[in-house]
């Protein structure tokens, strides 16, 4: 917009002098409150539809008008947070899957936080993840956290599983092509629970198309398993090796040894149940 622009624009807001306003010796009106000037006079020898100046924000009305743009913006900051997470979790659950509600017993959750702060680095050097370790040790949850920082960012991120993703291929036999093709399209994917799936030679075909297509993406791929390091590196067979291939040339392993919060659970409600019998049977 031009300097005749904006002042067309101005004067075409310009607000009502308040009761508190006063004109300075200078002749303009200044603001009753912060003391500041809420006109500009032209440059010398111009004029505006026959005015020799123009209206200026003072102090007070440059704070409002930054909160409310501070007020616009965060709003359109959580709309397209909500956005994202609509679309890129599986799970309502992995909205809670969050680096402020992690109970802290992961010790590996630090290499979530630096993978989220230097996600550029990630993104642009394609490094992705495989979790592994013992089932109820939080792999999904870690993953979890990575997906839900990186969408506070504004970044997209898919967390899916590939019995969903079998799913709907079988579901989309015409438009298989297009539906990997979406799903590489995420700056980050996500794989949970791999090695889950199905073993049939379908089922293992269309895992080693998605992961050949996200490889050939050159994007980065976290994939969270219940497989041993070992199982990983010594595949049974040539269907599952290339599969595994793939993942190990894409992926750096982190190996998951936080407590088995599953168990943990169960005990807790374990207790809280005997707590409660107790107390009805001294009533």
């Amino acid at each position: 917009m031009s300097d005749y622009d904006n002042a067309i624009f101005r004067l075409a807001t310009a607000q009502e002098a308040e009761p508190e306003d006063y004109t300075g010796e200078d002749g303009l009106l200044y603001c009753g409150s912060c003391r500041q000037p809420k006109e500009a006079y032209f440059p010398e020898g111009k004029t505006l539809f026959g005015r020799d100046r123009h209206p200026k924000e003072c102090d007070c009305q440059r704070k409002r008008r930054e909160t409310l743009e501070a007020a616009d913006r965060e709003q359109k900051h959580r709309e397209e947070v909500e956005r994202l997470k609509r679309k890129g979790f599986t799970d309502p659950a992995m909205r809670e899957w969050t680096f402020g509600n992690d109970n802290g017993k992961c010790p590996q959750m630090c290499y979530a936080r630096e993978y989220v702060e230097c996600w550029e680095l990630m993104k642009a050097e394609n490094h992705g993840l495989i979790l592994w370790g013992s089932v109820g040790t939080g792999k999904s949850y870690f993953a979890g956290c990575i997906a839900n920082a990186l969408m506070e960012k504004e970044i997209s991120v898919c967390m899916t599983n590939f019995a969903l993703i079998l799913n709907d291929l079988a579901a989309s036999y015409k438009d298989r092509n297009e539906y990997i093709t979406r799903l590489c399209g995420f700056p980050l994917l996500i794989l949970d629970d791999f090695g889950m799936e199905r073993g049939t030679e379908y089922g293992l075909e269309q895992v080693y198309n998605v992961v050949d297509s996200r490889y050939r993406s050159g994007k980065p791929l976290i994939v969270t398993t219940n497989l041993t390091l070992e199982e990983l590196q010594n595949p049974e067979d040539t269907a599952h090796a290339r599969i595994y291939d793939r993942l190990t040339e894409m992926c750096c392993p982190v190996c998951i040894t936080g407590e088995n919060f599953r168990k943990a659970k169960v005990q807790a409600k374990m207790e809280r149940l005997k707590m409660l019998l107790n107390r009805k049977e001294s009533l």
